[in-house]
Protein backbone atom coordinates (compact mmCIF):
# COMPACT_ATOMS: atom_id res chain seq x y z
CA UNK A 1 0.00 0.00 0.00
CA UNK A 2 1.14 3.55 -0.68
CA UNK A 3 -0.15 6.88 0.51
CA UNK A 4 0.05 10.17 -1.31
CA UNK A 5 -0.37 13.46 0.52
CA UNK A 6 -0.75 16.44 -1.76
CA UNK A 7 -0.62 19.98 -0.41
CA UNK A 8 -2.18 22.44 -2.85
CA UNK A 9 -2.16 26.23 -2.62
CA UNK A 10 -4.53 27.99 -4.97
CA UNK A 11 -3.85 31.36 -6.49
CA UNK A 12 -5.71 34.10 -4.59
CA UNK A 13 -9.45 33.89 -5.15
CA UNK A 14 -9.26 30.50 -6.93
CA UNK A 15 -9.76 28.01 -4.09
CA UNK A 16 -13.51 27.55 -4.53
CA UNK A 17 -13.20 27.05 -8.29
CA UNK A 18 -10.25 24.71 -7.91
CA UNK A 19 -12.05 22.56 -5.34
CA UNK A 20 -15.15 22.45 -7.55
CA UNK A 21 -13.03 21.03 -10.37
CA UNK A 22 -11.43 18.56 -7.97
CA UNK A 23 -14.82 17.32 -6.77
CA UNK A 24 -15.79 16.55 -10.38
CA UNK A 25 -12.99 13.95 -10.70
CA UNK A 26 -13.44 12.27 -7.33
CA UNK A 27 -15.97 9.62 -8.50
CA UNK A 28 -13.84 8.76 -11.54
CA UNK A 29 -10.67 8.40 -9.45
CA UNK A 30 -12.38 6.37 -6.74
CA UNK A 31 -13.54 3.94 -9.44
CA UNK A 32 -9.94 3.29 -10.55
CA UNK A 33 -8.41 -0.10 -9.79
CA UNK A 34 -6.39 0.12 -6.60
CA UNK A 35 -7.90 3.35 -5.24
CA UNK A 36 -8.65 2.93 -1.55
CA UNK A 37 -9.07 6.58 -0.53
CA UNK A 38 -9.10 9.86 -2.41
CA UNK A 39 -10.33 12.93 -0.54
CA UNK A 40 -9.66 16.65 -0.29
CA UNK A 41 -9.40 18.11 3.21
CA UNK A 42 -9.19 21.65 4.58
CA UNK A 43 -8.32 23.21 7.92
CA UNK A 44 -10.76 22.69 10.77
CA UNK A 45 -11.34 25.40 13.34
CA UNK A 46 -10.75 24.79 17.02
CA UNK A 47 -7.25 23.34 16.84
CA UNK A 48 -5.29 26.59 16.83
CA UNK A 49 -2.07 26.24 18.79
CA UNK A 50 -2.17 22.48 18.34
CA UNK A 51 -1.62 22.21 14.58
CA UNK A 52 -0.07 24.13 11.74
CA UNK A 53 -2.84 25.38 9.44
CA UNK A 54 -2.64 24.84 5.70
CA UNK A 55 -3.92 28.37 5.20
CA UNK A 56 -6.92 30.09 3.62
CA UNK A 57 -5.99 29.31 -0.01
CA UNK A 58 -4.86 25.74 0.62
CA UNK A 59 -6.14 22.22 0.89
CA UNK A 60 -4.63 18.77 1.10
CA UNK A 61 -5.52 15.58 -0.71
CA UNK A 62 -5.31 12.30 1.18
CA UNK A 63 -4.83 9.35 -1.15
CA UNK A 64 -4.38 5.68 -0.42
CA UNK A 65 -3.51 3.21 -3.18
CA UNK A 66 -3.25 -0.58 -3.15
CA UNK A 67 0.19 -0.51 -4.79
CA UNK A 68 2.79 1.77 -6.35
CA UNK A 69 1.64 0.48 -9.74
CA UNK A 70 -1.94 1.59 -9.05
CA UNK A 71 -0.71 5.08 -8.16
CA UNK A 72 1.44 5.23 -11.30
CA UNK A 73 -1.52 4.10 -13.42
CA UNK A 74 -3.68 6.81 -11.81
CA UNK A 75 -1.11 9.48 -12.59
CA UNK A 76 -1.11 8.41 -16.24
CA UNK A 77 -4.89 8.53 -16.78
CA UNK A 78 -6.52 10.79 -19.34
CA UNK A 79 -8.84 12.33 -16.74
CA UNK A 80 -5.88 13.40 -14.60
CA UNK A 81 -4.15 14.92 -17.65
CA UNK A 82 -7.33 16.85 -18.47
CA UNK A 83 -7.73 17.94 -14.85
CA UNK A 84 -4.12 19.15 -14.82
CA UNK A 85 -4.63 21.23 -17.96
CA UNK A 86 -7.89 22.68 -16.67
CA UNK A 87 -6.49 23.69 -13.27
CA UNK A 88 -2.82 24.56 -13.91
CA UNK A 89 -3.48 28.31 -13.98
CA UNK A 90 -5.39 28.12 -10.68
CA UNK A 91 -2.55 26.59 -8.66
CA UNK A 92 0.19 28.64 -7.02
CA UNK A 93 2.00 25.71 -5.41
CA UNK A 94 1.72 21.93 -5.28
CA UNK A 95 3.76 19.63 -3.04
CA UNK A 96 3.37 15.85 -3.25
CA UNK A 97 4.60 13.23 -0.80
CA UNK A 98 4.43 9.54 -1.69
CA UNK A 99 4.74 7.46 1.49
CA UNK A 100 4.61 3.88 2.68
CA UNK A 101 3.39 2.59 6.05
CA UNK A 102 6.17 2.51 8.64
Amino acid sequence: MVHLLAFITAKPGMLTTLLAEFHKIIPVVRAEDGCIEYAPVVDIEGFEGFTTPLGPDSYAVVEKWASPEALRAHAATQHMAEYGKKTKDMIARRVLHVLTPA
